[in-house]
């Protein structure tokens, strides 16, 4: 593969992190900033606000613009008290290194099962449901082990990401023997379905709760309208709310914010004020939720001068802005390099009296960072060490995101080893991503796998777009074999290739007459298809 179409083929790989760097990127959580603060050469905040169940107040609407795609839209925590790191780590550990053995190696190990060790460790093997299963059936047999509703849902939620829908349905099945099934199962179920673009099973999901004896609630159909919009199935969503209205329920005011987000995260503003002034005419006037929503879709969309003439019409009406709004525009704003105009925002928000937090610091770095004044970004995390609020893992996401693409690599790497030293600021799958995208970008293939090691060594489980982007620098450089490893990890894992990724590595195979090898992966692939990752027990 010529080097040229080897860059353009890493350039179609999807960046699976939790960053995207633009107006509507470093959105966080609520953004607090303290009384008296004085700002440092420029500083800029922004804000976040907590990601809260649907069930609760409609504010709620805002967690998408915070939560990451992949993350689980219900709650699968379920204990207070965390087991030691140490200890799930070590797990993670044995099952990553005995993939095809899990059950044998984890007997050996004199672990003590816990509800709570069981439950982090799904959540952990949140990426490869052969793992999660595998070590669930493993853990059901132990001393210690109990039931419960969270971590079928963590279960369900790793199955749900490599497609296993019949597995799925059979612990659904198990749940409702063992008087545990809830409809949060469903919204997961009808997550996973919706991610998967099978949305008429999505909605089916969500049909079934009937029959399973859950009845159906105005809460529940704003979670499947949120799960639609969430997936970019926004026309459908339209289309349930529609129905909805003519059948059951009366669309509440959280209903509405929700098609407003979703209409403005495909900025399609139309569709989005249509939405606004229907919500109008239903008798619901616009609040500090929908004002935050339609701004935030403004500044998606780059039309930042009028998000700011929004934020003066909800000025003028006495409603008052939130942290999230303020953090919406200081994203924006700085994104477009209208670095003193963020500012000025930041200087807003401070008069509020707003305590600071880490996600209105982050934002301030993100902005020195779309101007490169990386000295400034420095400088805000030496504050934050002083507030006592990070810098955090997303901190050094942020910063190493804008060195890398300013071709500062040398200082990038420095970053993150840095940053791998501190109690705190450990390297994410996000954080990881981004490394090793940089070194197979630079050719320097052996690097990126010794960064993979480490990854692993922590406990860390590499994501599919992380595979996709070794495997083809593996085939750029002529190590087959390597690629070959890792492709088969890969399926160990239980991850279903792109078809492109596979496309790329046969061809590669079959240019240096490894045929046969081309022809057993296909096999495998065909294999993962068409059976279940692991028989289930009982």
């Amino acid at each position: 593969m010529g080097r040229l179409r080897f860059l353009k083929y890493l350039e179609r790989i999807p960046q699976k992190s939790n960053l995207s760097f633009s107006s509507n990127s470093l959105k966080s959580t609520t953004i607090f900033i303290a009384k008296g603060q004085t700002l440092i050469l420029n500083s800029t905040p922004s804000r976040k606000i907590s990601p809260g169940s649907l069930s609760n107040h409609h504010l709620n609407s805002y967690r998408s613009v915070h939560v990451t795609s992949d993350e689980t839209q219900v709650s699968i925590d379920t204990e207070k008290k965390d087991p030691p790191n140490a200890q799930i780590e070590r797990i993670c550990k044995i099952v990553l290194s005995n993939t095809s053995n899990v059950e044998s190696s984890l007997d050996v190990a004199s672990i003590e099962v816990s509800p709570t060790l069981v439950l982090e460790v799904l959540k952990r093997l949140s990426n490869a449901g052969v793992l999660a299963l595998s070590f669930f059936r493993w853990a059901e047999k132990q001393k210690g082990f109990k039931y419960s509703t969270e971590s079928y849902n963590a279960l369900i939620e790793s199955l749900g990401k490599v497609k296993q829908f019949k597995l799925i349905w059979d612990l659904v099945s198990e749940m409702k023997r063992k008087k545990l099934l809830t409809k949060d199962t469903f919204a997961l179920i009808s997550r996973r379905y919706a991610r998967a673009r099978r949305v008429n099973e999505a909605i089916d999901a969500f049909e079934k709760m009937d029959k399973f004896g859950l009845k159906h609630e105005l809460p529940d159909f704003n979670r499947l309208i949120d799960t639609l919009c969430k997936s970019r199935h926004v026309e459908r969503a339209q289309e349930v709310f529609e129905k909805m209205k003519m059948r059951r329920f009366d669309p509440d005011i959280k209903s509405y914010t929700i098609l407003l987000e979703g209409w403005g995260q495909q900025k399609n503003l139309l569709s989005m004020n249509e939405v606004y002034r229907e919500m109008k005419d239903d008798g619901f006037e616009p609040d500090v939720v929908s004002y935050g929503i339609m701004i935030n879709a403004h500044c998606s969309a780059k039309r930042y001068d009028e998000a700011v003439e929004l934020f003066r019409e909800m000025e003028a009406k006495n409603c008052k802005p939130s942290p999230h709004i303020f953090c919406t525009l200081i994203n924006g704003l700085g994104s477009e390099k209208r670095l003193s105009e963020a500012l000025q925002f930041f200087v807003q928000s401070q008069k509020r009296g707003f305590e600071p937090e880490a996600p209105t610091y982050n934002a301030v770095v993100g902005a020195y960072c779309w101007s490169m004044r990386i000295n400034d970004a420095y400088r805000m995390m030496d504050e934050m060490r002083k507030c006592g609020i990070g810098p955090n893992s997303r901190t050094y996401d942020i910063v190493l995101h804008h060195l890398i693409k300013a071709g500062r690599t040398e200082e990038a790497y420095s970053v993150f080893k840095r940053m791998s030293r501190k109690p705190g600021t450990e390297p994410t799958v996000s954080t990881y991503e981004i490394i090793v995208r940089m070194f197979c970008y630079k050719a320097q293939v052996d690097m990126a796998m010794r960064i993979w090691d480490e990854m692993k060594a922590r406990g860390v489980l590499p994501v599919m777009h992380m595979y996709s982007t070794l495997i083809i620098s593996l085939c750029h450089e002529d190590k087959l074999d390597d690629a070959c490893k890792y492709f088969q990890e890969m399926l160990d894992i239980g991850i279903r290739p792109p078809g492109q990724l596979f496309s790329n590595l046969k061809q590669a195979l079959r240019d240096e007459g490894m045929e046969e090898t081309a022809v057993v992966l296909a096999q495998k692939i065909d294999k993962l298809r068409k059976t279940p990752l692991v028989d289930r027990g009982q």
